[in-house]
């Protein structure tokens, strides 16, 4: 398994590599291209060595937000989402032993008991938590039965809806079109 999301081979392994590298991608994928969003953990870990849900919780709020800000950006909002990071990692601290993969290894859990684990973690919602799920299932080895059903339609076979789509150039390309398709839409139903 080696993803494809950034078109950067460090960035790549690092998200392969590491879990909470992967869930900070996805926390940080709002409101910048998706490849900034998920190349910010390899800037993160850059920047201040690390890429641990422990050692970022314990990091002091300035420096890590000091590591946010410096150029490139690692988020076009680096206060609030370096806050956000460093909340979601002492959540994994406090709630799973500092681990992002036990939410979806820990005691075997289904698919629907994911995406409930995702839904509480801060920054998470709904939408959110159904395409980590389905990035899990579609990429990243997750096996628990009932994933495609929790994640919706972000779990269908074959579908270009989002990161979790995308494994080439190609891919990429057919999630953009398909979002830039869903905004159309939504433009043309307000009126």
């Amino acid at each position: 398994m080696a993803l494809h999301i950034t078109d950067d081979d460090a960035a790549d392994r690092l998200l392969t590599e590491n879990p909470l590298a992967l869930l900070v991608g996805m926390l940080l994928d709002q409101q910048v291209p998706m490849e900034t969003a998920f190349a910010g953990p390899l800037k993160i870990e850059q920047r201040t060595g690390a890429v641990d849900a422990t050692a970022i919780a314990a990091m002091e709020p300035d420096r890590l937000l000091e590591a946010f800000k410096e150029t490139p950006a690692v988020h076009r909002f680096p206060g609030s989402m370096a806050t956000r990071v460093q909340t979601l990692c002492q959540e994994l601290v406090d709630s799973w032993g500092g681990d992002a993969s036990a939410l979806w290894t820990q005691g075997d859990p289904d698919g629907a008991e994911v995406l409930r684990r995702l839904k509480q973690l801060p920054g998470f919602g709904e939408q959110k938590a159904k395409i980590f799920l389905a990035l899990l299932g579609k990429q990243y080895g997750f096996t628990g039965e009932g994933w495609r059903e929790a994640a919706g339609a972000y779990g269908e076979e074959g579908s270009y809806r989002s990161v979790a789509d995308i494994v080439s150039s190609e891919s990429l390309t057919k999630v953009r079109e398909h979002k830039r398709a869903m905004k159309s839409a939504a433009k043309q139903a307000k009126g």
